[in-house]
Order: C-alpha cells, then sequence, then structure tokens
C-alpha cells in the first residue's frame, strides 16, 4: 500500500515539475494524472496494490467537497445578495458548454 501512494505522489510530483519547469499552462496533478494514465495503458493495466488504494481514496473524495459546502453556507448571504449574476452565469456557461461540446462532436464524427 505505501508503495502504490508512493506512486502516485511520485507522478504528481514528476508533473508539477513538468509544468513549472516549461511553465504549461495546466496543472501539475493533471499532467501527473495523465502521465500515469499512459504509462497504465503501456502495461496493459494497475497492480493490484494501485488498484486498492486508489478505489480507497475514491472512496473519500465525497470528503473534498465539504469545504465547498461550508463555504457556501458561510457566504450565503453574499450569494443571495449576487443571486441574478450568478443564475445568468451559470446559465449561460452552461449552454455555451453544451453548444460547443455538440460542435465539437459533430466535427470529430465528420467522415
Amino acid at each position: 500500500m505505501l508503495i502504490a501512494l508512493t506512486v502516485l505522489l511520485l507522478y504528481q510530483l514528476i508533473g508539477e515539475v513538468t509544468v513549472r519547469a516549461l511553465q504549461l499552462p495546466l496543472p501539475g496533478p493533471v499532467l501527473g494524472m495523465l502521465l500515469l494514465f499512459i504509462t497504465l495503458l503501456l502495461r496493459g493495466g494497475a497492480p493490484a496494490s494501485l488498484q486498492t488504494v486508489s478505489n480507497r481514496l475514491l472512496s473519500y473524495l465525497s470528503l473534498l467537497f465539504v469545504p465547498a459546502g461550508v463555504g457556501i453556507i458561510t457566504h450565503l448571504t453574499l450569494i443571495q445578495s449576487e443571486s441574478l449574476p450568478l443564475i445568468i452565469t451559470l446559465l449561460v456557461s452552461t449552454i455555451l458548454t453544451m453548444v460547443v461540446t455538440g460542435l465539437t462532436l459533430q466535427r470529430l464524427l465528420k467522415p
């Protein structure tokens, strides 16, 4: 289990160092996750220990939403006073995302 955690943290570190060294506009952990994914594809799968640790970490993923929920409760009056701009922003961004996704899919599906 310790080796699997070390592997995950090592890939995150490699991603972070690479992003900072090359000044890429990408979060380091995202690049690390991409490198880990490529490594696992080349190996043909993940070792059992890495699967176990990953599943254990995923089971606690919901805890990461607690700080966001506390932030919303803490700033509820600010959210209420700025509700119209928030609603407009959410609607516009959702519609824009759907349009861009649809257009991208159409372009990718063209023969």
